[in-house]
């Protein structure tokens, strides 16, 4: 059954945002944990607020050296460009990553390497993922604009959020994810307010459960990276 993506679109006049609940099966997402934590030590990369894996090379801006997807990302790869949103491309790069409770990233965008679509899987927990506004479109009050990690321009800019829950995917499109910033503000607990735009669509949440505590998160972060040199690696030899 082909899923009709636009059912799901959250915005209308605003360049597209999707959320797809329950876009993989309980099974689905225990078998892609598995496989995620199966993986070997030096395949995690340990950052300060997370930790995470690179998988089908690594971007640059000289162009990415292609390793081929493992079977359980490329099934999920292929089905994500069944959708059309890379046009007629299969994306190439995943990025995993682990937030425990409490971890998250700065607000940024993804840059130019990628084709202009993030598609996101989300397994294990549910986290809040926040949208500002960026630097030059601050408030005549805010006069330094280096000051983008500022708490209060941050607070300014915050104009909405997505609720992500486990087993859904969503998708940036456009502006969403070539000007407006998006982080994981670093918090055990999120409250549920006004700002975020999908709280209709997502299936765990009641009129009386306004906090969900964080546990654990891993996202499969699905891109399509354009510029890929044609050249593989081999070890033993240049």
């Amino acid at each position: 059954m082909t899923l009709d993506l636009e059912h799901y679109c959250l915005t209308e006049t605003f360049p597209k945002i999707y959320y797809v609940p329950n876009f993989i099966t309980e099974e689905e997402e225990n078998f892609l944990c598995k496989q995620v934590y199966a993986a070997p030590k030096p395949k995690w990369t340990q950052l300060s607020n997370r930790r995470l894996q690179n998988w089908g090379g690594l971007p640059h801006p000289k162009g990415m050296i292609p390793e081929k997807l493992p079977s359980w990302l490329s099934c999920h790869a292929e089905k994500l460009a069944s959708l059309g949103v890379f046009g007629n491309h299969i994306p190439n790069h995943v990025l995993v990553n682990e937030y425990t409770s409490g971890q998250g990233i700065m607000p940024h965008v993804d840059g130019p390497l990628f084709y202009p679509v993030v598609t996101t899987i989300n397994l294990k927990s549910h986290t809040l993922l926040d949208f500002y506004h960026p630097v030059d479109e601050k408030s005549p009050n805010e006069t330094d604009k280096n000051d983008q990690q500022d708490n209060s321009s941050l607070e300014e800019r915050h104009f909405m959020s997505l609720l992500l829950e486990p087993r859904s995917l969503n998708i940036l499109t456009e502006e969403m994810y070539t000007k407006y910033l998006h982080g994981i503000d670093e918090r055990n607990v999120d409250i549920l307010d006004d700002k975020i735009i999908n709280l209709d669509s997502c299936s765990s949440i009641n009129e009386n459960n306004r906090s969900v505590s964080r546990g654990t998160r891993v996202s499969l972060t699905i891109r399509y990276v354009p510029k890929v040199l044609n050249v593989k690696l081999k070890f033993g030899r240049k």
